[in-house]
């Protein structure tokens, strides 16, 4: 393990504390509810191994977590963001603008944006993308014309899909997991529309018109609680719930996945790419708090081991798709090394 080297930040937040009545003796951790149980699995271990505190991990959402990360430095601001996508531009101003100018990012592994029905539902679901687009976008195309969404039963837009009613819970927009799923698959199925290949229309008409969720009712925004869309699709076996692969994966025995063009979410066909809805996880660390917040080095270092990450590590085992080797080596080299990433273009 490479040596840390105290900068002027590390020096400033030292100031800081020990200007202090008692420094906090629990890491903080903010951020993604996807990200949240993998963060709580290693405070965990981190505590059971060490008998240190165990760290406080608090599912914000990805865009709350990074306000409360850049907040500043210091002991009464957050040490680590989990995030279900990369920091933003505007992001990693808010941080620089408030003296977080020294930060390490960590692409931990991969997940799959997963839509989800309960076990009671008995029909073999499997969704297009430009379906699902259809089922919860804002506006639609109807006879040539982009209009304002119609379709309340989902065999309206595919006679082969049951006729009941279009109901999906999902994430805020504060969520990563919300502005993943409206790249990934809002955005890739509404290109699929025959009503735009044949417009030909360019990137800037797909964002303004592509980029929003239906708010007449079968979309719902269920909060970054995935456990009360879990509640929600037991009581509704009609209903869909759209969140991270992981949350499924802790949740066969009462859930099944809704196939995307055929394929089925699981760690095989995220890695691969195949499941066509998948994204990389990260967190992101404030050097600045290295050697100063009791118990990060140590921490950090639970986080990169073997036994976290690799295949078959204890996190997989929670659903993370593990990185290759050579991957892992370079997250694990700069993570320990307190490597500041690059600026956000």
């Amino acid at each position: 393990m490479k040596t840390f080297k105290l900068t002027v930040s590390v020096l400033a937040i030292t100031a800081v504390v020990a200007t202090t009545a008692s420094a906090r003796d629990a890491i903080r951790i903010v951020g993604s509810s996807t990200v949240f149980p993998y963060a709580q699995a290693v405070a965990e271990q981190f505590a059971n191994i060490t008998g240190a505190p165990s760290p406080v991990v608090e599912s914000t959402g990805t865009g709350g977590g990074m306000k409360i990360f850049c907040e500043g430095i210091g002991e009464n601001t957050a040490d680590i963001a989990g995030a279900s996508r990369a920091m933003k531009a505007s992001e990693y101003e808010l941080c620089q603008l408030n003296g977080v100018t020294d930060i390490t990012e960590a692409l931990i592994g991969f997940d799959g944006l997963s839509i989800a029905v309960s076990r009671a539902n008995d029909f073999a679901w499997d969704l297009k993308l430009s379906e699902i687009y259809q089922a919860l976008a804002a506006q639609v195309p109807v006879d040539g014309e982009w209009v304002d969404n119609p379709y309340t039963a989902w065999d309206q837009i595919n006679p082969g899909l049951p006729a009941v009613e279009i109901l999906a819970y999902g994430p805020p927009p504060t969520s990563g997991t919300r502005d993943a799923f409206v790249e990934l698959a809002m955005h890739a199925g509404c290109e699929e529309l025959e009503y735009v290949q044949n417009g030909a229309f360019d990137v800037n008409w797909l964002l303004e018109n592509c980029s929003r969720m239906r708010t007449d009712g079968p979309f719902v925004e269920a909060g970054e609680n995935d456990n009360l869309i879990v509640r929600r699709l037991e009581a509704d076996p009609n209903a869909v719930g759209i969140f991270g692969y992981s949350f499924l994966f802790e949740n066969l025995d009462r859930l099944k996945a809704v196939s995307i063009e055929g394929v089925v979410p699981n760690a095989s066909t995220i890695a691969d790419k195949s499941y066509p809805v998948s994204r990389p996880l990260f967190f992101y660390v404030k050097n600045a708090h290295r050697g100063v917040i009791p118990n990060l080095d140590e921490f950090l270092e639970e986080y990169m081991s073997n036994d976290a990450l690799e295949q078959g590590g204890y996190l997989s085992e929670r659903g993370l798709v593990s990185l290759a080797d050579d991957l892992l080596m370079k997250l694990q080299d700069a993570v320990l090394s307190g490597m500041n990433m690059e600026p956000k273009p």
